[in-house]
């Protein structure tokens, strides 16, 4: 017969893929995030679980009130941070660690795209919008885990959404048209050829870089097609140890690339077949587990 404690961990062990899914989407850190399912462990290990009815439900309400407690205190720091603040990407080739993400809606609050657009959003508009977009949980549900009235939920997804969703096809990314354009992509900045890079992208393109203050990188966002094109052919251009992989980061194809042996990550916002955002993730702090699987 299991102890209470092995009883407990192998309770929390079973929903430790969507706590750190909850704590990751509404961090945008799966560093924090991996901080704040401890926090959650701990709480869950003290507690009186002999009250707890649903012990998944009390584990979403602890990991999601941790979370938010994280980022507003985050929003803080960032308001100093050098340059553009980008989400930290996660390796998922391997490995899906942040469940879930079976249905298209629930990798669309994964993708480095929508995790980008989630930093607008207040904190709790982002819990409720993770909840209920990922998570599928009632409305009745989200408003008991965050401590609000059912109205106050619907609300704050309705306000959530729009600010997501204006100016942007969610679910209209085929996967491989992605990996199509990926691989153009690579072609084209291999041998510097900026007008075929260009053509794959839309005129109203934008580039995000995040160094950090720690590595090379576009202190501000770089928009237009030529603009962009002139930038990665650039960037490309001054460094004779460039090395392309394409692999999965956040459940869509990205590409790494190294730059003077160090590995740097690209992620792509696709719509109507043209690349309509790049991310360029360059701080090695947000780096150290994305590494090329050979």
């Amino acid at each position: 017969m299991k102890s209470d404690t092995e009883s407990a961990s192998s309770v929390f062990e079973e929903h430790r893929p969507v706590l750190l899914g909850v704590a990751y989407r509404i961090l945008g850190s799966l560093a924090d995030a991996e901080d704040v399912v401890q926090e959650t462990w701990l709480r869950w290990s003290g507690a009186d679980r002999s009250v707890v009815e649903v012990p998944r439900q009390f584990l979403i309400k602890v990991v999601s009130r941790l979370a938010i407690d994280r980022l507003r205190l985050a929003h803080r720091w960032r308001e100093t941070y050098v340059g553009t603040w980008l989400p930290e990407p996660v390796h998922t080739q391997a490995e899906h660690p942040l469940g879930p993400a079976e249905s298209a809606a629930q990798r669309d609050t994964l993708s480095l795209g929508t995790l980008r657009l989630m930093h607008r959003l207040s904190a709790p508009e982002r819990a409720v919008f993770v909840l209920r977009e990922a998570f599928e949980l009632p409305y009745e549900e989200i408003g008991q885990i965050l401590g609000l009235n059912e109205a106050h939920a619907r609300q704050l997804h309705r306000r959530g959404s729009a600010h997501l969703t204006s100016g942007r096809d969610r679910f209209g990314d085929d996967p491989d048209v992605r990996r199509e354009l990926v691989d153009r992509f690579v072609a084209a900045a291999r041998t510097g050829d900026r007008r075929s890079l260009q053509g794959l992208l839309a005129q109203d393109v934008t580039l995000w870089g995040d160094g950090g203050g720690k590595a090379r990188a576009a202190l501000r966002p770089v928009s237009g097609a030529d603009r962009v094109g002139r930038f990665v052919v650039g960037t490309i251009d001054k460094y004779s140890d460039v090395e392309f992989r394409t692999t999965e980061v956040n459940g869509q194809t990205a590409l790494l690339v190294k730059l003077a042996s160090h590995w740097q990550v690209c992620s792509f916002e696709v719509r109507d077949g043209l690349i309509t955002g790049i991310q360029w993730m360059s701080n090695p702090d947000k780096l150290s587990r994305i590494n090329p699987i050979e």
